[in-house]
C-alpha cells in the first residue's frame, strides 16, 4: 500500500531530514499560534467576568447624582455605563423623539424627553416604551408631566443607529438612541453627551413603560479557550506523530 505521508516519497522511503524540519517547524508554529489564541480568549473571559461584576456593583448601587458638566468629559462605557444615578428637573415634552425599540413588551418607541436640571443644563432621559399606536404624544397626554426627579441607569450614546438601520433626522426616523444627533435636532444646548434610562417607576396614565434595561453581555470566551487548546494540543500531536514515525521508517530501511 502507497503511504502519501508528507514525510515520506511515493516509495515509502524517508524523506529528507530538511522535509521533516519544515513540517514539524510548520506544525509547531501552528501550535503556538493556537496556545496565543487560547491564552488571549482566558484573558478576554477574565475582562468579561471582571465587567460582569463592575456592572451588576453599579446597577445594584445607591443612585448617586448625575454626572455634571465637569465629568462629561471623562464618561465612557467602561468607567461609566449602568451607573445608577438620579436627576431633578423639569420636562422639555414639545421637544420629545421616539426612537423605534422592539421590546418583550412588543415592537414600539422609546420615549426621549430632554430634562432641563435647575443649573440649565439637559440630560436626555428615556421615559420608557410606548407601543406603536401611542406614539403620539396626544394619545398619552397623562404621561406628559412636566418637573420630576428621575432615578435609572446611565446609558451611553448609540450614534448613527443600528447595524441594519441608519437614522434618519429630517424624516424623524430614529433606530438608535444618538444623544448628539438628537440634541442637535432639537436645538438642545449644554446637553449631557449620555441619557438615562428611567427606572420601573409608574407613570401617570401608565406610559411610558420605564425600567425595560436588558443588561447582558455575551459570554462564550471559555468554549472558544478551549476550541483553541484542544486544536493546539491535536496539531502538536501531529508533529509529534511525523517526528515517531520518520524514526521509524529511517530505521525500517536501514
Amino acid at each position: 500500500m502507497t503511504d502519501f505521508s508528507p514525510t515520506t516519497t511515493s516509495r515509502g522511503k524517508p524523506r529528507s531530514t530538511l522535509a521533516l524540519v519544515i513540517w514539524v517547524s510548520l506544525l509547531l508554529l501552528l501550535t503556538a499560534l493556537l496556545v496565543g489564541l487560547g491564552t488571549w480568549q482566558v484573558e478576554r473571559l477574565h475582562w468579561k467576568l471582571d465587567l460582569i461584576a463592575r456592572v451588576d456593583a453599579r446597577v445594584h448601587a445607591p443612585a448617586v447624582p448625575a454626572p455634571g458638566p465637569a465629568q462629561w468629559a471623562g464618561i465612557n462605557a467602561e468607567n461609566a455605563e449602568y451607573r445608577h444615578v438620579q436627576a431633578s428637573g423639569t420636562f422639555l415634552n414639545d421637544k420629545e423623539t421616539q426612537v423605534y425599540a422592539s421590546t418583550e413588551l412588543g415592537p414600539g418607541y422609546w420615549v426621549l424627553t430632554p430634562l432641563k436640571l435647575a443649573d440649565g443644563t439637559i440630560i436626555i432621559v428615556n421615559r420608557g416604551f410606548v407601543p406603536t399606536g401611542k406614539r403620539n404624544p396626544s394619545t398619552r397626554p397623562e404621561g406628559q408631566i412636566e418637573t420630576a426627579t428621575v432615578t435609572g441607569l446611565l446609558r451611553i450614546s448609540e450614534p448613527k443607529g443600528t447595524l441594519l438601520r441608519s437614522n434618519v433626522p429630517a424624516e424623524e426616523r430614529w433606530y438608535s438612541r444618538d444623544v448628539a444627533a438628537i440634541a442637535e435636532v432639537r436645538g438642545l444646548r449644554n446637553a449631557a453627551p449620555y441619557f438615562i434610562d428611567a427606572d420601573d417607576t409608574k407613570n401617570p396614565g401608565g406610559l411610558p413603560v420605564g425600567g425595560l434595561t436588558q443588561i447582558t453581555f455575551h459570554n462564550s470566551h471559555l468554549v472558544y479557550a478551549i476550541t483553541w487548546y484542544g486544536l493546539a494540543v491535536m496539531t502538536l500531536g501531529m508533529a509529534v506523530y511525523l517526528v515517531r514515525s520518520e524514526r521509524q521508517r529511517t530505521k525500517a530501511s536501514r
